[in-house]
């Protein structure tokens, strides 16, 4: 069965994953593209950036009380649950990452409710609520945590767990923005119904399916994994805007293996996923008056890795090929949320607004001290609307960018296996050799690499 390897990513049996990919060279600039890095996350970011996940674990607990207010509890498990995953502290990222879940349900309970009576405060005042591919992806991580542990069965229901959460996203926003809008329309606010909220465009993950494949066809459950492989292929043709790109080639060779052999399988993630930044608009109202609102619009953290690939000591080579954008997952599925971010705001900078108009017109209707005052006030009240409406731009900050997979046939053994991140300008980035890879019959092989540059 082999001896444990006791760096990230690795577990009792058979295969370590390239967690120490990140070396020397690919230290320095791991988290340059992080416009949101700060002072408070610096060692974090600096320890991860080195490969010392465990380090970039303990100041993230040790500035916890920094880092998050009571209100960013979801961002906590989130960030400290994937930074242990890569850690290899499987038992903690677990239990971490279903704190965030239960965290993100509870919160969309609350939000049936509350989004009708409170659209007039600023979302930086509430509790985060997790984003949609946070939520998505959470079990992704989770799987692959079990499988780690050895626990396929606990695997699959995670990827199950994932399929019902993207079904259900499909309708998420229907109930809160019927209730916005009727709360709105009760309030007098002279916004418009918008038809296009309510619904995702989105509702099949190929990782998932993809991680469904793998484990099934381990479990022996061939039909099943069939079923996960077609599913894989109409994701991608029901979602052209995420899926821009191939089915990956080898997906079909996964569940083609003669007897006697045994099926190698790597997923390697790359970079960092989005980001949010501040975008002001100002929209004009009777007055002359314009509102001001406050946007949080997802930005990309551009990476530095072309191409991945894997290399065996038998002089076999292969590139992983695309399978997930999951930058691009997180801005799709972000959209429905923008939209009601855009409808609220609206209803609440009218709300201001009308109120600031209402003072200015009547300080020009009456004369002398009075007058001036509600001039004033006017003023005043414009320019603390102003101050006071900023984007919410919250969001976990370890999840990956991109999934890349591939996979080969090949006679059971032991295999030195090599993953090689390549630069756009072709020079390598990141480079991990294990020399000692057991790989099984009737076994599933999976190879777990990670460089987030």
């Amino acid at each position: 069965m082999g001896t444990r390897q006791h760096g990230p990513f690795s577990r009792p049996g058979a295969i370590r994953a390239g967690g120490r990919l990140i070396g020397p060279l690919a230290a320095a600039a791991l988290f340059l593209g992080s416009c949101a890095s700060t002072n408070h996350y610096r060692k974090i970011d600096e320890a991860a950036a080195q490969g010392r996940y465990e380090e970039s674990v303990a100041a993230l607990e040790q500035n916890k009380n920094k880092l998050y207010r009571d209100k960013d509890v979801i961002l906590f498990y989130l960030d400290k649950g994937l930074l242990t995953h890569y850690a290899g502290e499987w038992d903690d990222s677990i239990e971490l990452l279903q704190d965030g879940e239960r965290a993100i349900e509870e919160a969309y309970t609350k939000s049936i409710t509350m989004e009708i009576g409170s659209y007039i405060l600023n979302d930086t005042t509430r509790e985060y609520p997790g984003e949609d591919y946070e939520d998505i992806y959470i079990n992704t991580f989770n799987a692959l945590n079990y499988y780690h542990k050895g626990s396929l069965e606990e695997a699959m229901v995670e990827v199950r767990r994932m399929g019902n959460k993207l079904r259900f996203l499909a309708s998420k926003y229907g109930v809160v923005a019927s209730n916005l809008q009727k709360k709105a329309l009760e309030d007098s606010a002279e916004i418009p119904p918008n038809e296009e909220i309510g619904s995702v465009q989105f509702n099949d993950s190929a990782l998932a399916r993809y991680l469904g494949l793998l484990f099934y066809r381990a479990a022996g459950q061939e039909d099943d994994a069939r079923i996960d492989r077609d599913g894989l292929k109409i994701a991608f043709a029901n979602a052209p805007r995420v899926y821009a790109y191939p089915v990956p080639q080898s997906i079909d060779e996964d569940l083609e293996i003669p007897p006697g052999k045994a099926r190698l399988n790597v997923i390697a993630f790359s970079g960092l996923s989005p980001i949010k930044e501040q975008q002001d608009l100002r929209i004009p109202i009777p007055g002359p008056r314009y509102i001001k609102i406050a946007l949080p619009v997802m930005t990309y953290r551009p990476s530095q890795v072309g191409r991945i690939e894997v290399a065996l000591n038998t002089g076999a080579r292969f590139d992983l090929e695309l399978l997930e954008d999951i930058e691009a997952v997180a801005r799709e599925t972000f959209k429905e949320r923008e939209k009601l971010i855009y409808m609220k705001s609206i209803i609440r900078g009218t709300v201001k607004g009308v109120a600031s108009a209402a003072m200015g017109i009547a300080g020009e209707q009456v004369d002398g001290t009075a007058g001036l005052i509600l001039s004033l006030a006017s003023i005043g009240t414009q320019v603390a609307a102003e101050a006071s409406e900023q984007a919410d731009l919250r969001i976990s900050r370890y999840f990956p960018a991109k999934a890349y997979v591939g996979g080969i046939t090949l006679e059971p053994g032991m295999y030195t296996i090599t993953v090689n991140y390549y630069g756009r300008n072709g020079g390598i980035l990141a480079s991990y050799t294990d020399e000692s890879v057991l790989i099984q019959e009737k076994a599933l092989n999976l190879w777990e690499a990670l460089c987030i540059r």
